[in-house]
This record gives C-alpha cells, structure tokens and sequence, in this order.
C-alpha cells in the first residue's frame, strides 16, 4: 500500500467506465498503462468489471482520475493511447515525478485544443506546450525558447499544417539557418537543393508527420509550402503567411533582423531556437540572443520559454539534458569563483 504524508492521507476512489471494450484498451497490454500511472503517481490501481479502485495518496489519487479520464476521453475519440499520450496526461494533469514520486503539483489546467492535421491529432503534452499553443493560435510573432525534444518546432509546424489547411494562411514557409555549411556550400556535391536539404531535413519531416507525403510534395512543387535556407528570405515581404525560423540561435543578429523584417500583412512568424546549442564561430553573438532582449516587452510578440520537465522525447533525453545543465552551472560555477579571486 502506498504511504502518504499526514497532510496527504491514504484514501480510495471508485471510477466507473461504461464500454469494456474501451476500458481494455485504457490498460493497455499486460496492463502496462495502468503500472506507468501507478509507477508515475505512487498509487495502486485495481478493477472488476467496468469498475476502478485506486488507492494512495489523495493528491495523487485525484491526478491519477484526471489522467485516466483524460486518457478514456482520448479512447472516445479514436485515439490511441501509449507511454507518450500517458506521460503528456500525466503532466498535463500537473504532476511533476521524481522516482515514481510526487515532487510538485500544480492546479490542473483545462486541455488545450487538439491541433488537427490530415494524419493526426497533435496534443500538448505539458501545460508550456498548451500555453506554446495558445501564442501560436493568437500572436502574429511567437519565439519559442529551450531545449532539444520539448516540442518547439513540432507544434509550430502543425499550428502552420492546421492554418493552412483551414485557409487562414495561403503558404507554410519554413526556413532554417545552414550554418555548418557556410562558405563550404559551393563545395558540397548536387544543384542548391540537394546541398541544403540536410539542414532542412526536421522540417520535411515534420510535414510528413501532419500530411500524406504525396500532398506535400505537391504542394512543394505549387510553392504553397516552401522550406529553404535563411538566405533565400533576404529582399522578399512574406504576405498571407505563416513563417516558421527554426534553429534560430545560429542565426546572427543581421541575420535575424532581416528575417524579422520580412513579415507581411496577414502573416504571422514563429522563431525557435535553443541558447544553450548556438554553433556559431566563437566571439559571435547569436541573433536570437540579441532579439529576446530587444524584444521581449514589445506588444503583440510572445516569448515560451521550455525546460527540461517539457522534454517528450525519450526519458532519456531528459536526463542527458539535465545531466548537461548540471555541468554548465559547474562550469560557470568555477568561472565565477577564479574571476573573484
């Protein structure tokens, strides 16, 4: 039996389910999401029939309905439910877990709307995503700032794939910085395209998560979707848009000033970038860097800043990104004390 604090006692819930068929389908195989929910939350869970007893901590146990019907209502709408979509329920539902324990909870938040493409129904899955999607929904210039893995460039290209496809913008233009090319590109093998595409491979990738491949291609071949080198925006005024710069920290600050300035009527913008990963030659300030502190105060323009609790890749990448955290607050650390001595 779970123990819980004495301000956090041991209760038990009884839920109710009204379609087996589903209900299976919620514990998955071998059971296995209800042990992530038990494992997660420090409960235990139990059926009979249609029937749900959890028991455990009553702060966890209330997490634990939240996800379970979350998870349910999912099942309702056709949707399937795995580790990624309970972990999401999980956060979404304001758990923060440390070794299958509690370590923060916050207020539950209500679900954003699902972002809907052709080929899926995409879903924040930490309340930064849902409040990530909400700015990309209702500003006209969104930077979403953080870590490898916690969604950024993702959700900004199926907000794009939705608009798109629901007529609020007539063209997707995605764009990426190739900097490790550079002044090397002339002698890379292929015609322009087959030079670049490395670098814009994410995004292609992206497009074909949200569209049947064969729509993208043809929309590719139309221009309604563009995907090219930050260079090739430099003279142009994007009009009937939505723009999306991604690995913008490896952008210089001329560089992004002109992508800035080429936002037109009707049009929105999208930067992504992660500080910590800026490969730029050393000495050269990131444009991205300079932009945030320009401006940040500036109406009509919303900065998301991630963490690595938003991480929704492989549990692993979270721990390499803390694990790396970790050593860059040592290493400034040691800075600070040999600059004072």
């Amino acid at each position: 039996m779970p123990t819980a604090a004495p301000d956090n006692p041991i209760i038990q819930m009884h839920m109710r389910f009204d379609e087996n068929k589903l209900l299976v389908m919620l514990f998955g195989e071998h059971d296995r999401n209800i042990a992530q929910i038990e494992h997660t939350l420090g409960v235990m869970i139990s059926s009979r029939g249609n029937e749900l007893e959890i028991s455990g901590p009553s702060e966890s146990v209330r997490l634990a309905e939240i996800v379970l019907n979350e998870l349910y209502g999912l099942l309702k709408q056709g949707h399937a439910v795995n580790s990624s979509e309970i972990d999401g329920a999980i956060r979404m539902a304001g758990a923060r877990t440390s070794g299958g324990k509690i370590a923060n909870v916050s207020t539950p938040r209500a679900p954003a709307e699902p972002i809907q493409t052709r080929k899926r129904s995409v879903a924040p899955r930490s309340p930064r995503q849902a409040d990530y999607i909400d700015a990309l929904r209702n500003h006209e210039l969104v930077f979403g700032l953080g870590p490898a893995g916690t969604g950024k460039t993702y959700l900004a290209v199926a907000v794009a794939v939705s608009m798109y496809l629901t007529g609020q913008v007539d063209r997707i233009i995605l764009s990426r910085p190739a900097v490790e090319a550079g002044e090397r590109l002339g002698f890379l093998p292929g015609d322009i395209k087959e030079k670049v595409d490395p670098y814009l491979r994410p995004l292609y990738d992206a497009l074909n998560d949200m569209m049947p491949t064969d729509s993208v291609l043809k929309r590719l071949e139309s221009g309604e979707i563009e995907i090219a080198p930050l260079a090739f925006m430099r003279g142009r005024t994007l009009s009937n848009a939505i723009v999306i710069l991604d690995e913008a920290q490896n952008t210089t600050p001329v560089q992004i000033k002109m992508f800035l300035t080429r936002l037109g009527e009707q049009s929105r913008m999208v930067v992504t970038g992660d500080l910590s990963q800026v490969d730029l030659p050393p000495g050269s300030r990131s444009g991205l860097a300079e932009a945030v502190e320009i401006l940040e105060s500036m109406k009509g323009a919303a900065f998301i800043r991630f963490t690595n609790e938003d991480v929704v890749r492989n549990p692993l990448v979270t721990r390499i990104v803390r694990a790396y955290e970790k050593r860059e607050k040592r290493v400034r650390a040691s800075a600070g004390v040999g600059d004072r001595t």
